[in-house]
């Protein structure tokens, strides 16, 4: 700072002219400057701005998926508390179940026999209210499926005689179209 003064109080006039040109430059400089730090400062504000309200939205994205997440638990825990009342429910249903099987069985032993299936039955009743030959195949094809002798419910003998009154009833229906 010595020499600007001593340039300005004992300078020549190119020294001095020297000094003006360079201040000037420097006055250029320091606006230019200043000018691209204003840029800078506006730039800096728009970019705040856009990250605050990128913040803004990802905040109400993160609140959103943190009410459907405790939404989404709550129902979790709903489907379990069902889940686990079935299976209770179940499990009171299948010891009642073994209770009655034990009741059962012990009735049968107090018996001393089981009730047995013994063939004697009349297997008319599996037709009663058939009237027409369409209603017949329908019915005999249903008692097949049930009685099958690979069913568990199936019987051999059973079958037979379905198929014996099943032809029956289909030579009667035939007569009764022929008459």
């Amino acid at each position: 700072m010595d020499n600007f003064e001593e340039t300005l109080v004992h300078g020549s006039k190119e020294e001095l002219q020297e000094l003006k040109s360079w201040l000037f430059r420097e006055n250029i400089r320091l606006v230019t400057a200043s000018r691209e730090l204003e840029q800078l400062q506006e730039q800096f504000l728009k970019e705040k701005m856009q990250f605050q309200e990128e913040m803004k939205l990802l905040n109400h994205k993160i609140s959103g998926e943190r009410q459907r997440l405790k939404e989404d638990n709550q129902f979790f825990e709903k489907k379990m508390e069902i889940l686990k009342n079935g299976f209770s429910q179940l499990d009171m249903d299948r010891r009642r179940l073994d209770k009655e099987w034990a009741r059962l069985a012990a009735e049968r032993e107090l018996m001393g026999e089981y009730p047995v299936y013994d063939g004697a039955a009349d297997v008319s009743v599996f037709f009663k209210g058939v009237r027409t030959p369409l209603a017949l195949k329908k019915r005999y094809k249903d008692l097949i499926k049930i009685f099958h002798p690979d069913n568990v419910a199936g019987d051999k003998e059973i079958i037979q005689r379905i198929n014996k009154e099943y032809e029956r009833l289909k030579r009667e229906y035939d007569s009764i179209k022929q008459a």
